[in-house]
């Protein structure tokens, strides 16, 4: 059973910064070239929490992370942050262009507490692998903060839309509105009435959860979780205690985490492909690759412009997108192949998967095209010693005609159905198998554990 709670937000005051300089996107999605420009943009950038800048002299006792700490309470001592004075729920909603398209949807949630546990338990669900290295960066950084800035990004399923409807039917304007630099309108709604807040949680007591974005940080909060319930000596799965009003709250702080929560059986949810692009691979030839790949795919070279020229990201993508089944581009400097599966010799390859994992695109792609083909064994991948992942097509063929990988390859986004079915059967897809878009902006709301 979901248990969710509402909570006294830290919040940015609009009346001492321009909410539009001080929000960011999500850490793992700030490029080197995005961090230096939230620096610019404002002292008081989110970036100098969620992504600081590492110094030559940095140590065990001066850091990126007790910078942020040291930030954080800097910013809530001189009021740029103030804690709201009651428990809330917020509203929130994005009204965005489908990337490639001229298509508008409007992609609508709520943010809340919600209790964390583990994967056993099957209230939560993840859907791909994380990395270890990015757990003990995010572990670092909130234990010298003792806050979550970043919401993770939670899947239910309702066909009733009851939470939808108790949040959105008022008409209320919202609060506070930023448009992003994708051009992605944000909108929030402060949530107070006791009585509204408790019929969406009671709405959401037996939904299961699924993590869309976030898994890293799930799972580093969980651990978190386990670690001061030790520490401080309490049951970890302990009831809740109440507000004066009657709402839930956490047993101890550490025991939830701010969560955004969108309805699956709503519109408005988009998955974009995560292409993968190859580097630093010894004595690497396109057209012997794609001669090797014939083994387990049909390959068929893409022909060049008349101009003599590589197609273009637009024309390979279409390419893809009009080839039915499970398909690749893969992109090299001696030319793009299109790959198409030959199911009986990639059978034996696959064999220890289920039924719907082996139809996967993208692990198809990294069981017989990285691991078989690459001799990339899947730790390596993990580690990302040989694999860079990347939302443009473009920049994915730009690194290959730049030499900075050996080779790209573009494929199919996952659909919400097949990551469902992964995910509530117990099963994980590769790292990075979704990126879904657009991403939740971070500095909105805060949950502090102090």
């Amino acid at each position: 059973m979901a248990r969710l709670y509402p909570f006294r937000a830290l919040r940015y005051d609009p009346a001492r910064v321009n909410m539009t300089d001080v929000v960011t996107q999500p850490y793992d999605k700030i490029s080197p070239a995005m961090q230096e420009r939230y620096y610019e943009v404002s002292p008081y950038n989110l970036i100098r929490v969620i992504l600081g800048k590492q110094k030559p002299r940095d140590t065990d006792k001066e850091n990126v992370y007790t910078r942020a700490a040291a930030t954080l309470s800097e910013w809530r001592a001189e009021g740029i942050l103030k804690e709201e004075a009651e428990p809330a729920l917020y509203g929130y909603s994005q009204t965005y262009k489908v990337p490639g398209t001229e298509e508008v949807r409007e992609r609508r949630g709520f943010i809340a507490l919600a209790q964390l546990s583990d994967y056993a338990d099957q209230v939560v669900y993840r859907h791909e692998q994380t990395f270890p290295k990015h757990k003990s960066d995010r572990l670092a950084l909130f234990k010298a903060t003792r806050a979550y800035c970043e919401q993770i990004y939670m899947l239910y399923s309702d066909p009733t839309f009851t939470a939808e409807k108790a949040i959105f039917e008022s008409g209320a304007a919202p609060e506070l509105e930023i448009t992003d630099e994708y051009n992605v309108l944000h909108r929030v709604w402060k949530l107070t009435d006791p009585a509204l807040i408790q019929r969406v949680l009671t709405a959401m007591d037996d939904k299961k959860l699924i993590i869309a974005d976030g898994h890293h940080r799930y799972e580093t909060s969980t651990g978190y979780m386990h670690e001061r319930a030790a520490e401080l000596g309490v049951d970890e799965k302990a009831e809740p205690t109440r507000t004066a009003d009657g709402l839930p709250q956490p047993a101890f702080p550490e025991q939830a985490m701010m969560m955004t929560f969108v309805n699956m059986d709503a519109p408005g949810i988009t998955i974009l492909p995560t292409h993968r692009v190859a580097f630093g691979l010894i004595d690497f030839h396109g057209r012997e690759f794609a001669r090797k790949a014939e083994a387990y795919f049909n390959v068929e070279e893409i022909p060049n412009t008349p101009e003599g020229l590589f197609p273009g990201d637009a024309a390979l993508l279409k390419r893809l997108n009009d080839t039915p089944g499970v398909a690749f581009i893969a992109a090299t400097r001696d030319g793009d192949f299109l790959l198409t599966p030959k199911p009986e010799a990639i059978a034996p390859l696959l064999s220890n998967l289920s039924p719907r994992q082996q139809q996967l695109d993208v692990t198809q792609l990294h069981k017989v095209v990285l691991e078989k083909l690459l001799g990339l064994n899947e730790e390596t991948v993990r580690a990302g010693s040989n694999v860079r992942y990347l939302r443009e097509a473009s920049e994915a063929l730009a690194q290959v005609g730049s030499g900075n990988a050996d080779i790209a390859f573009l494929i199919k986004p996952v659909t919400l159905e097949q990551m469902k079915d992964i995910s509530l059967n117990l099963e994980v897809m590769p790292q990075k198998s979704t990126d879904f878009y657009p991403k939740l902006l971070s500095g909105l709301a805060m949950y502090t554990l102090d």
